[in-house]
């Protein structure tokens, strides 16, 4: 199987993005992360090419897949034949929204 090139547009602290680490984890796939949260340009360059604003977005080998969890990257993964499914259970959960105190302290960026 040949290494696919891994972008993965994620935000600082979030648990869609928590899980699509934990995934890329569990398959010990390399991959670049861009955090759109420390860096507005990265979340310029995710909605110029997932063509939408949300996250986390992970681009594979050139492809796109927009707002996206974990457990929906793992079906992903293994639907294309990049990975072989595995049923090691993940660090974290794969597919679990933000708790709800974490949106309401003010977020720092640092630039």
């Amino acid at each position: 199987m040949e290494k696919p090139q891994i972008t993965a547009y994620l935000k600082t602290q979030c648990g869609w993005s928590a899980g699509v680490r934990a995934v890329l984890a569990k398959y010990n796939l390399q991959y670049t992360e861009k955090d759109i949260i420390q860096n507005p340009a990265f979340r310029w360059e995710m909605e110029t090419k997932s063509g939408q604003p949300l996250s986390p977005c992970v681009e594979v080998s050139g492809e796109m897949i927009a707002d996206i969890s974990g457990e929906e990257l793992e079906e992903y993964l293994v639907s294309h034949d990049i990975v072989q499914s595995s049923t090691e259970e993940p660090a974290v959960p794969i597919n679990a929204p933000c708790p709800p105190e974490q949106h309401e302290s003010p977020v720092r960026l640092r630039l």
